[in-house]
């Protein structure tokens, strides 16, 4: 199957798997936000948050399974996986405002994910990692697609995780605090457009070192 037809089906699926998503969380705001979602958090039981917490492994093994039929080799895998992630990702705020009309704007705060602990970051960081991720996986298997041998190499390795550290610190820093806040929520800009940073520069440096399959 033709790398092209392959985004369009992970295109398709991440709508639809959104959708569902979207659909939960409208159902959990109807229940516990009624007057609409704002912090601080409302105490939640934990039954219902034991609940959340096996849909979210759910949706991570349905995004990992569908992008491990779309190649034989685990790098090829990962960027087919980062993509459909990234098309579910921006659609399940594209259906949120369908349904809720909400986020007002892309600074409205969110909880973006709970494991280990609560994620909280303005709607406009992860959807602005999302677009980072659709074109690492469209140049990388586009370069694939035209004979150049796909390979890790350290120093991208190693700026790429020091980059998700960067990011992941600012959405899990002080959660507890954060979550149970009357003010707006404080979100550490530079520590992710730092972490942002990173990642582009370990993007760029992975091309770079792709070599033309003689």
């Amino acid at each position: 199957m033709k790398s092209y037809v392959k985004f369009i089906l992970l295109f398709i699926f991440g709508i639809a798997m959104a959708n569902v998503e979207a659909a939960i969380v409208v159902y959990l705001r109807k229940l516990y936000y009624p007057e609409g979602f704002k912090f601080p958090l409302k105490t939640i039981p934990l039954e219902i948050i034991k609940v959340e917490l096996i849909r979210e492994i759910s949706t991570l093994v349905m995004l990992l399974s569908i992008a491990y039929l779309c190649a034989n080799k685990a790098i090829e895998r990962f960027f087919y996986f980062i993509y459909v992630f990234a098309i579910w990702d921006i659609f399940y705020y594209i259906w949120l405002k369908v349904f809720l009309n909400w986020p007002s704007t892309l600074f409205d705060d969110d909880i973006l994910f709970l494991i280990p602990v609560p994620w909280i970051a303005p709607v406009i960081a992860p959807i602005i990692i999302s677009f980072c991720m659709i074109i690492f996986s469209f140049v990388t298997i586009y370069l694939k697609e035209k004979g150049f041998v796909i390979k890790l190499n350290k120093t991208s390795t190693l700026l790429a995780l020091l980059g998700v550290i960067f990011i992941l610190y600012s959405f899990m820093y002080d959660f507890s605090n954060r979550i149970n806040s009357t003010s707006p929520v404080k979100f550490l800009y530079e520590i992710f457009f730092g972490g942002l940073v990173l990642i582009l520069i370990s993007f760029w440096y992975f091309i770079k070192k792709f070599s033309k399959r003689m």
